[in-house]
């Protein structure tokens, strides 16, 4: 059976007296798309910050694509071909879509593109996938919700990642913005991109995920496909009440 493309061994993550993340083990195998469920505080944030190198763990690895990346930047893991996204989207408001898109293209995977003019097509190229291409000359504070995580994600895939981290990108949509979301996670996939992400709707989960890993208080206490994890007598005491069967 082929390595993992990712791989966290006895992740850990102390602040203090606060244990956040708690020796998780974790394996993302090329081309699925991983889910990652919890209660609010169950560490969730705090372990793709770990994978990212947006925070360094206090014990534990991270590999990528056989490669040790523990401890490397957020900007190494980056080039390395690691992007996460935000729940809490942070666009540069007064400038447009694209040119925050070109900031993806030239922040990530090398080779880096030459000039504007390539930067500029990478970017118009995420924009396309993400449905924003039109929108384009807007200023990203124009957007809505679902616009402006739509872009969120194009600057993600400008890096041209092969692991896209998604951190609760179905936060605050409407129906309409969230069966369209779902719809671009599944195009990002079928583009060949591998996906983790953290996501509270569980329909949602139990729709595009092909494995999901549960945290509790900052453990890893169950994994595997949907239906048998969202059926997990330890699921739903800790997480999902009764609508584990809804």
């Amino acid at each position: 059976m082929p390595d993992p493309l990712l791989e966290g061994r006895g992740l850990t993550k102390r602040f203090g007296g606060l244990v956040a993340v708690n020796a998780v083990d974790i394996a993302v195998e090329r081309g699925e798309i991983l889910g990652l469920i919890g209660p609010n505080g169950a560490g969730k944030s705090t372990l793709f910050r770990l994978i990212a190198g947006v925070m360094h763990p206090t014990a534990g690895s991270v590999r990528f694509a056989g490669r040790a990346i523990t401890g490397r930047s957020a900007h190494d893991v980056c080039v390395a071909g690691i992007a996460v996204t935000h729940q809490i989207v942070r666009p540069f408001r007064e400038m447009s879509v694209v040119d925050n898109v070109m900031i993806g293209a030239f922040f990530g995977h090398r080779p880096r593109p030459r000039g504007r003019a390539r930067a500029r097509a990478t970017a118009m190229e995420a924009l396309a996938v993400c449905d924003l291409a039109d929108r384009a000359a807007t200023p990203a504070r124009a957007l809505t919700l679902g616009g402006q995580k739509r872009l969120e994600i194009a600057r993600a895939l400008a890096t041209r990642p092969e692991v896209l981290l998604l951190d609760e990108v179905l936060a605050g949509l409407n129906p309409t913005e969230t069966d369209r979301t779902l719809d671009l996670v599944r195009a990002i996939r079928e583009r060949g991109t591998t996906i983790v992400m953290v996501e509270h709707n569980l329909r949602a989960v139990r729709g595009l995920c092909s494995r999901i890993v549960v945290l509790v208080e900052g453990r890893k206490i169950v994994e595997g496909d949907p239906q048998t994890v969202l059926t997990d007598e330890r699921v739903v005491s800790a997480y999902l009440g009764t609508s584990a069967h809804a």
